[in-house]
């Protein structure tokens, strides 16, 4: 009998594309291949690539050539993001293959070596699986994307030119793959897509996230829900009574604000202030005073001036957010901001945005900090991703650490295995991380 040939995924990017490359694999599974997690004893290498800015771009390319030299025998495939979006163009004839993202019930051409390019479109919602065999994650954690693409348009983002328009997937496919994954013993469902407040707009009518987390939350089983990524400009109306009314709604928002003063909004095609901003922010407050918060902000985008960035600062000062992420503009062609400045004086903007980006991010290290102290004294559940070997101790996640973008909690006590959910008492800082001790 011929060996089973093994696969190798490497995953970039967001949390999205983890989702896709689970259903790659299971594809692979499905056609005879076996998975490995070592690159090097593969007979085929998949980078699904992230293409959103330029370092995204460039840690894609440098990892697959990474992965190439590492196993110069295997067949390596682009796939993802960089290749949905450049697909032909790109002259990398060192690839054995390469495709998107729209349409991954073809990857067995793919894998068959048939095709060598497939820059395929999206096929009817009611096609795509959702019943993926692999998971990527920690055990006891899985994410669950209910939508695709974007219709916000925001001027600087390559989203919608990668991933398209927003396409809802039908609720009840949500739903049914969410009991899949809470039968399977998944603790955490983390919820996504690009803007899930979004979730059902793409009818023309109201969003139906709110509806959409009420059934999920109504369903029986150990678990929480998790959401990441709701766009600030249209926050669902009702959302914020929905989580303190059912529990298993985790009191973490993650909103991307971006900036806060109302000129860089505006030529952003955002709509906000740090007045409407803060009221939001407010509102959750109020309402959940367990509710954690994280935001990512840009800088450098083009019009931002010290009086611009000063107005982030007193903003980010205001909000006290627990968590906050940064990065700077990246100048994409195809989005509406590339032609706002050249590339020289973009370049130039760029060493100002990084000096600008340290002090945000002193700010904000200061903040964490001050956030995180609320914690101590307290007992939370803590989903345990890993045992610590020869130490009686494992590394896990308190309700207000989202997966591999927050900090971590070190929980002191022993019989603890990855996948558990275990009670710990907080009882100090560790930089970014917490320090707990099992509760018998």
């Amino acid at each position: 009998m011929p060996s089973v040939k093994r696969i190798y995924i490497e995953s970039l990017g967001c949390a999205k594309n983890q989702v896709d490359s689970e259903i790659l694999l299971t594809y692979a599974l499905e056609n005879g291949y076996e998975r490995t997690e070592n690159a090097a004893d593969a007979d085929v290498i998949v980078v699904n690539t992230c293409g959103f800015i330029e370092s995204a771009k460039k840690e894609s390319i440098d990892t697959f050539f990474s992965l190439r030299d590492a196993n110069p025998g295997a067949r390596i495939i682009l796939a993802g993001c960089l290749a949905q979006r450049y697909g032909s163009e790109m002259e990398l004839d060192e690839a054995d293959a390469i495709f998107g993202n729209r349409d991954l019930s073809l990857f067995p051409e793919i894998l068959s070596g048939k095709e060598k390019l497939l820059i395929p479109d999206y096929p009817d919602p009611d096609s795509e699986r959702d019943d993926r065999k692999t998971l990527l994650n920690f055990p006891g954690s899985a994410y669950l994307k209910i939508s695709e693409g974007c219709n916000h348009r925001c001027s600087y983002c390559a989203i919608p030119v990668i991933r398209g328009s927003l396409r809802s997937r039908p609720m009840d496919k949500v739903i049914a793959e969410a009991k899949r994954l809470i039968a399977s013993g998944i603790y955490e469902i983390n919820i996504v897509a690009q803007d899930l407040g979004a979730y059902g707009t793409d009818d023309g009518g109201e969003s139906k996230f709110v509806d959409l987390m009420g059934k999920l939350s109504s369903l029986e089983g150990n678990f929480v829900l998790r959401m990441l990524y709701i766009h600030p400009d249209t926050f669902p109306e009702g959302l914020i009574e929905l989580c303190a009314e059912r529990k298993k709604i985790l009191p973490y928002f993650d909103i991307p604000f971006q900036h806060a003063d109302p000129a860089v909004l505006r030529a952003m095609r955002r709509t906000g202030s740090p007045e409407i901003y803060l009221s939001l922010i407010n509102r959750i407050r109020t309402a959940l005073p367990d509710a954690v918060i994280r935001t990512t902000l840009m800088l450098g985008f083009p019009g931002e001036d010290r009086k611009a960035f000063n107005t982030l600062l007193s903003f980010v000062e205001k909000a006290k957010f627990d968590w906050m992420g940064s990065f700077t503009y990246s100048r994409e062609e195809d989005t509406p901001a590339y032609d706002m400045r050249g590339e020289e004086e973009h370049e130039k903007a760029q060493v100002k945005a990084r000096k600008w980006q340290k002090e945000l991010e002193a700010v904000q290290e200061r903040i964490t900090a001050e956030q995180l102290e609320r914690h101590v004294g307290h007992e939370y559940p803590v989903l345990i991703e890993e045992k610590v070997e020869g130490e009686d101790l494992a590394i896990g996640r308190i309700y207000a650490q989202a997966p591999d973008v927050d900090g971590l909690t070190v929980v002191m006590g022993r019989g603890m295995k990855p996948g558990d959910v275990v009670r710990a008492g907080i009882r100090k800082v560790r930089g970014i991380d917490l320090e707990g001790v099992l509760i018998d």
